[in-house]
C-alpha cells in the first residue's frame, strides 16, 4: 500500500472536499481523485460516497480511518526523528500564527535572519485552528491561550508575550461616538464569540452600549472601527499599532490571554527551527511594550505606512 495514497486517503476524509484536500496537499483535485480511486481499487472496496455534504466515508472508510491515522503519526515520528538530528541551516521551517498582525511584526522581525541564512526558507501561514505538531502539521506555532491554560504538556511551550486588549475609537469619528455624550451614536463592534464579548461589554466602563453587526476577524474589526461603525475592543497590539485609531478615555486595558510559543520535542536539536524559535522569541521581546498595553512604543516596520491598506483588508 502507496503511504501518498494514504495520506490523501485522510486528508479528503478531514477536507470532505476534492478541491479543498487538493489545496491543503498542493496538488490538483484531480490528483486526489486518482490516489483515492488507486487506493479504492488495491482494496477492492469504495472508501467515500459522494453526497451534497461532501465525500463522506463508507462503512469501509471509517474502518480504515484509525489505522491510516496511527500510520500517518508513525510516519510523522520518523520524520521528525530525522529532522531532529539535522544540523544544518538549509531547508523550510513552516511557522503558524495567529493573526495577520502577528505575522506582520514576524516578518519585519525576521528580515535580519532570513539575510543570513540564505538557505533557511519560511513558510507562515495565519489559521486559528489548533494545528497538531504530532503530525507535523507545522514546525513551529504561536498559539493564544486564555489567562491560566496552559499548553499540552507533551510539547516544547515558551510564554512570549500578553495578550491585552483596550478600548479604541477612529480619530476622525472620535467626537461623534463619544459614549459618555448624552444621545451620542456609540456601539460597539461585534466579534466572536458572541458570550465572550458580551462579558468583556459588562465588564468594561461601558456596559449599556449595544454590540452591532459581527465582524469575523481583526482585519475586518479594525476596517469597520475606521470607517466609524462604532467602538471596538482590540489586542493593543492592533489597536496601538493602527494610527487612524486612538484609545477611548476609558481605555479598560485588560489581559485576558497569552501568546505562546510551541513546537515539538522531536525537532528540539534541529538547528533551523531552533534558530527559528530564537528569532521568533526575541521578536516579541523587542516589541513587549506594544503587547502589554505600554503607549508609544511602536516602531511600524519600513515602508509600512505606503501598504496599510493592504494589510488590514478582509480576509
Amino acid at each position: 500500500m502507496d503511504w501518498n495514497d494514504v495520506l490523501h486517503f485522510l486528508t479528503l476524509a478531514r477536507m470532505k472536499s476534492v478541491r479543498a484536500a487538493g489545496s491543503s496537499l498542493g496538488v490538483s483535485h484531480s490528483t486526489v481523485l486518482r490516489r483515492v480511486e488507486a487506493l479504492e481499487s488495491k482494496l477492492g472496496t469504495r472508501l467515500f460516497d459522494r453526497t451534497r455534504d461532501g465525500y463522506i466515508l463508507t462503512a469501509a472508510g471509517e474502518q480504515m480511518l484509525p489505522g491510516a491515522e496511527r500510520v500517518e503519526l508513525e510516519m510523522a515520528a520518523l520524520a521528525r526523528g530525522v529532522a531532529g538530528a539535522d544540523e544544518r541551516l538549509d531547508g523550510r521551517v513552516t511557522l503558524t500564527c495567529c493573526d495577520d498582525h502577528v505575522a506582520r511584526l514576524l516578518l519585519a522581525g525576521l528580515r535580519d535572519m532570513c539575510a543570513a541564512h540564505p538557505g533557511l526558507e519560511l513558510a507562515i501561514n495565519v489559521d486559528t485552528r489548533p494545528f497538531d505538531l504530532n503530525r507535523s502539521e507545522a514546525d513551529v506555532a504561536v498559539r493564544t491561550l486564555r489567562c491560566g491554560v496552559q499548553p499540552p504538556s507533551h510539547l516544547i511551550a515558551q510564554p512570549l508575550a500578553p495578550l491585552v486588549i483596550a478600548n479604541y475609537v477612529a480619530r476622525a469619528h472620535a467626537e461623534r461616538l463619544r459614549p459618555d455624550e448624552p444621545g451620542a451614536c456609540s456601539r460597539w463592534l461585534g466579534f466572536e464569540p458572541a458570550d465572550a464579548q458580551a462579558a468583556l461589554v459588562a465588564a468594561s466602563s461601558h456596559p449599556g452600549l449595544a454590540c452591532w453587526g459581527v465582524f469575523s476577524s481583526l482585519a475586518l474589526l479594525v476596517n469597520a472601527a475606521r470607517e466609524g461603525l462604532g467602538l471596538v475592543m482590540l489586542p493593543t497590539y492592533v489597536g496601538d499599532a493602527e494610527p487612524q485609531l486612538v484609545r477611548l478615555a476609558q481605555a479598560d486595558v485588560r489581559h485576558v490571554a497569552d501568546l505562546w510559543l510551541l513546537s515539538h520535542p522531536d525537532v528540539r536539536d534541529n538547528a533551523r527551527i531552533r534558530t527559528v524559535r530564537r528569532h521568533v522569541a526575541q521578536v516579541f521581546a523587542d516589541q513587549q511594550p506594544l503587547f502589554d498595553g505600554r503607549r508609544g512604543c511602536f516602531s511600524h516596520p519600513a515602508g509600512a505606512e505606503s501598504d496599510r491598506a493592504d494589510s488590514l483588508s478582509p480576509t
